[in-house]
């Protein structure tokens, strides 16, 4: 394949036969449109690309300039304004932001795909690598998120959990509408933390997804969750696994039955597929959850900086501590290594203190406890 057919080069986008008032605005709509396609050519998501784009748009208004005259320091000072100010981004935030810039960077300089020559050709200039190992965030750690950001405590689980299930009683109390989503919205972050499920995981479930375990007939179909929506690599389609129910959440298992025999078909779903429906007969969304379990959090006056995804950090740890091997919760929640299971867990003091206690047991037997 040559340049003159590879998904996103110049030739492929641009039409010799048009002229435009702005050039250099029309070359940048290009630019963005084959780095579109190149993309897409490598099957990333959507999302992932508009993401991007919308990133690059943002870095031009920045600068006020164009690829072929960004310079290394535009990078520094657009790194300055996005870490200063009353909300600084994350560590992990800021380096994806620079890798997407020297993404786009990659593909403009590469000779493959024409863009250099085109710039060079219309304006005298051309783009050259901006981002370099002296101006952009290096990834040296393997947790980069922010360290307020931990798992729920099991006394802040019980609030949050009551807090759910008060909002049921309060709201029936009142008489008005509202118990149904409720009682979904209990039992739906009940099924965060007790199967330990990602955010999209969750609220991509459907009635299908619900599984048998031989091993616990009398769960019947609440025995294993089959995820069908995980977290893809890039390029790749979601992952798939099973989701073992596990015993020490058998209230949840109760819980998840009631909601499915009882509670959703109160929303007279019809043949919608999805575990978590509205009223209005739709999935439940992403940002519904994240502004719902915002509400309930400072309603309790827990710290702002926990999350959804708090939820399935506490499943990790809490399996740990309950005494499961590190390969099973890693299988769990998804993992492709170990290392990213370990930074999800927060394991507390009195099972650090079991843990020594056997060892000191196992080592100096009865005379570790003198």
């Amino acid at each position: 394949m040559d340049r003159q057919t590879i998904p996103g080069a110049a030739a492929t986008v641009l039409d010799a036969t048009v002229t435009h008032l702005d050039e250099a605005r029309a070359l940048f709509a290009a630019m963005l449109e084959g780095w579109r396609r190149q993309q897409q050519s490598r099957m990333l998501s959507p999302d992932t690309i508009d993401g991007r784009l919308g990133l690059l748009r943002r870095f031009r208004e920045f600068t006020d300039t164009y690829p072929w005259q960004w310079e290394p320091a535009d990078v520094e000072d657009w790194t300055s304004q996005l870490v200063g100010g009353d909300k600084p981004l994350a560590h992990s935030t800021i380096r994806g932001y620079q890798n997407a810039l020297q993404l786009f960077m990659d593909f403009v300089t590469d000779r493959r795909y024409g863009w250099a020559e085109e710039c060079l050709e219309r304006f005298g200039e051309h783009p050259v690598q901006i981002c370099h190992e002296w101006n952009t965030v290096q990834h040296l750690a393997e947790f980069e998120g922010r360290p307020e950001v931990r798992p729920l405590t099991y006394e802040e689980l019980e609030m949050f959990f009551g807090r759910c299930d008060e909002r049921v009683d309060e709201i029936r109390a009142r008489g008005r509408k509202g118990a149904l989503a409720a009682l979904r919205d209990a039992q739906l972050f009940k099924t965060y933390y007790a199967w330990g499920l990602r955010r999209h995981e969750n609220v991509r479930l459907d009635i299908a997804d619900l599984r048998r375990n031989a091993h616990k007939a009398e769960w019947g179909r609440f025995g294993a969750l089959h995820v069908r929506y995980g977290k893809a690599a890039k390029g790749s389609p979601p992952r798939r696994r099973s989701v073992m129910s596990v015993p020490e959440f058998d209230w949840a298992i109760e819980g998840l039955r009631h909601y499915v025999e009882e509670v959703r078909p109160a929303f007279r779903p019809g043949n919608h597929p999805a575990v978590w429906v509205t009223e209005r007969g739709s999935r439940v969304s992403k940002t519904y959850v994240d502004a719902r379990f915002a509400k309930i959090r400072d309603e309790l006056g827990l710290p702002k900086e926990l999350h959804v995804h708090c939820l399935r950090h506490s499943y990790v740890t809490h399996l740990i501590e309950f005494g499961y091997d590190e390969r099973f919760v890693q299988v769990q929640v998804g993992h492709a290594y170990a290392s990213t299971t370990a930074i999800y867990a927060g394991v507390s003091g009195d099972y650090k203190n079991h843990i020594l206690a056997k060892a000191l047991d196992r080592v100096y037997g009865t005379e570790g406890d003198r």
